[in-house]
């Protein structure tokens, strides 16, 4: 048997091996990156074609190229707020349900309707626990206890007839984040990174950092919310922690040279591309393609973490000193992530679940969050940034008008958003609930309608970015979705 016949003979094995456990480049790179890194290399698309974009690089173009519209954004920046902010005391204000406090609940408004935990429970009206003022020229209304969030208030659209599908929290981040209740489709931002590609060679095109506020019920969060489902895994997000490393074993081991490490890559990857010239495995190309990657973040990461940089009045800005794990100190790195081309970026803070005691939570939580939140658009502002860079603040439900002893409920027919930049008008108000906002009743946005105008600002027409899995063409709005052009500048 010759030489080559005998490599690949033993090619064949090793492929068998790669399907069945990890193979030896994967798991040299789950060592560095952990599994969620792991993955097809190339995108296949409708036509069942490599999307464009060099195998080698972790920057590369999208399967929409030429885009469907001229983008406004280039960026997204989702402050994911876990847990379930309660509308009525932060960017919904309601008079009538002050006015009916303690008093029953119409039955007009939740006869037969679904609610999580009340179901079959006497039902009271609950006003709101602090009281609104009009901020900027625009006179938005906004909860008293976000004032910051006030300053940007002629920057921002607050979006009040939000609409949803789950009513409990893990099947409710499942529709925000992937358009299905579902679990193991792609997430928004593996969408995105499909179809538009990534900007950055050196750090992943989809990351996502978490912080836990002292108030509220911490929310878990689990990692298929930023998974890639079934498009190719380089598509998947990764997770970064806000303080000490941010990925884990991104540094070489003890008594390991950097000069050596690139030996070793140098040398695994050189059998990689032997193997993808044999077999022609779009699975070996990434694997070619993410420790290359992984090996880039040995030096771009450090650099990221370091905020040393920054002057003392931007830290201040944020309220943070950074490096913390805090909400402020993840804000700040959501910035320097998206001044390094990351396309799609997520914080969660996870601390908005106030079953009880809600006016004392929500005033806590306020602290956390308010003084970051305007922050990033001062910031992404005076860089010319936010022009192009869409922000994102709202989680996955609101919450009942009706009390549960001094908290709120779940409740899915009618809760808020807003946004700011990226192609979003300013300074405006968008929708309805009713007067005692349990319905949303005018200009309902239902979350495909969310997700179809954020792809829209991106430049893609959300009806045409599918991915054919199980003889369906999926997307990330399913099989509805109406791009909400009022709302667009």
């Amino acid at each position: 048997m010759s030489l080559r016949s005998n490599l690949a003979a033993s090619l064949s094995r090793r492929t068998f091996l790669n399907r069945s456990t990890t193979g030896m480049g994967a798991a040299a790179l789950a060592s560095m990156l952990g599994p969620q890194m792991l993955g097809p290399q190339l995108a296949w698309g409708e036509n069942n074609g490599p999307a464009a974009g060099s195998p080698g690089s972790s920057a590369s173009l999208g399967v929409v190229n030429p885009l469907h519209f001229a983008p406004k954004a280039k960026r997204v920046i989702f402050l994911y707020m876990a847990g379930g902010p309660s509308h009525l005391e932060t960017l919904d204000y309601k008079p009538e349900l002050a006015k009916l406090n303690g008093k029953p609940m119409p039955e007009s408004f939740t006869k037969g309707q679904p609610i999580a935990q009340l179901q079959g429970q006497k039902l009271n009206c609950f006003g709101p626990q602090h009281g609104f003022q009009k901020y900027g020229q625009s006179g938005q209304s906004i909860c008293n206890l976000f004032p910051h969030i006030g300053s940007v208030a002629d920057d921002i659209c607050i979006v009040n007839s939000m609409k949803t599908e789950q009513i409990n929290h893990d099947p409710a981040h499942t529709f925000m984040n992937t358009g299905t209740s579902i679990s193991g489709r792609p997430a928004m931002g593996s969408w995105l990174l499909y179809g538009l590609g990534s900007e950055c060679d050196n750090l992943p095109g989809f990351v996502v950092l978490s912080s836990e506020g002292h108030f509220g019920q911490a929310q878990p969060i689990a990692a298929r919310q930023w998974h890639s489902g079934f498009l190719p895994s380089r598509y998947q997000g990764v997770e970064f922690r806000g303080k000490g490393d941010a990925v884990h074993y991104v540094s070489n081991p003890g008594g390991v040279t950097r000069n050596q490490q690139q030996d070793i890559v140098q040398a695994v990857n050189a059998l990689n591309r032997i193997e993808d010239r044999l077999i022609e495995d779009p699975e070996v190309a990434t694997r070619i393609a993410q420790y290359e990657l992984a090996f880039k973040m040995q030096m771009s990461v450090p650099g990221l973490m370091d905020v040393s940089d920054e002057p003392q009045n931007i830290l201040d800005l944020y309220g943070t000193k950074g490096g913390d794990g805090t909400f402020g100190s993840n804000c700040l790195l959501a910035r320097r992530l998206a001044e390094r081309g990351v396309r799609f970026i997520q914080l969660y803070h996870r601390d908005w679940d106030f079953h009880g005691s809600i006016k004392s939570h929500i005033a806590g939580v306020a602290k956390e969050v308010d003084q970051a939140s305007a922050a990033l658009i001062k910031d992404l502002k005076q860089r010319d940034m936010l022009k192009d860079t869409l922000v994102i603040w709202g989680g996955e439900f609101g919450r009942t008008p009706m009390a549960q002893g001094n908290g709120r409920d779940h409740h899915i027919k009618g809760f808020s958003l807003w946004m700011a930049g990226g192609g979003i008008k300013p300074g405006i108000r968008y929708g309805a609930t009713d007067e005692l906002g349990y319905n949303s009743v005018e200009d309902i946005c239902h979350v495909h309608d969310f997700h179809a105008t954020m792809l829209h600002l991106l430049g893609i027409d959300h009806k045409k970015l599918t991915y054919r899995f199980q003889g369906r063409d999926f997307r990330l709005t399913d099989v509805a979705g109406e791009v909400v052009h009022k709302i667009l500048s």
